[in-house]
C-alpha cells in the first residue's frame, strides 16, 4: 500500500453554530447530502457532527490534490458512518473520477473534537 495524498482541516463550531442557526438553511444543504443529513446527530451535538464533515470533506479534496474546484463538488465528496460507528468516505462523480485517475483504493479518515474545533485527517492509499 502506497499513500497517494493527505488532507488535514480544522473547523470552528461557532461558525457551523451560526450557519445551522440560519432561517434559509443555504449552508446545510448546500454541503451536505440527503444521507449525510440523515445520519447527524441531533442537537446539540449536530454543531460537532457537521463541522467534523465539513472538515473531513475539506481533507478529503486536498488529499484529491484539488480542492474544491474544477470537477469536484460538495456533493461528490460524503462522510457517513459505518453500522459500527467510524466515518468513512464515499465519492461520486467529479471526486470518485479523480480518484480513479490517480489509482486510490480506500481511504483512511479520522475525526476529532477538541474545546470548540472539529479536525480531520484522511489518507488517500493504493494498493
Amino acid at each position: 500500500m502506497r499513500i497517494i495524498g493527505h488532507g488535514i482541516d480544522i473547523m470552528q463550531y461557532g461558525r457551523t453554530k451560526t450557519h445551522l442557526a440560519s432561517a434559509d438553511q443555504d449552508w446545510l444543504h448546500s454541503i451536505f447530502t440527503i444521507e449525510e443529513q440523515a445520519q447527524a446527530d441531533n442537537p446539540p451535538h449536530a454543531i460537532a457532527f457537521y463541522s467534523g464533515r465539513e472538515a473531513a470533506k475539506e481533507a478529503v479534496a486536498k488529499a484529491l490534490g484539488t480542492g474544491f474546484s474544477g470537477d469536484v463538488s460538495w456533493y461528490d465528496i460524503e462522510i457517513l458512518r459505518t453500522p459500527l460507528g467510524a466515518a468513512e468516505v464515499r465519492l461520486t462523480h467529479g471526486a470518485k473520477n479523480i480518484a480513479i485517475s490517480l489509482g486510490i483504493t480506500s481511504w483512511f479518515v479520522s475525526i476529532s473534537h477538541t474545546g470548540d474545533y472539529a479536525i480531520a485527517s484522511v489518507i488517500a492509499a493504493a494498493d
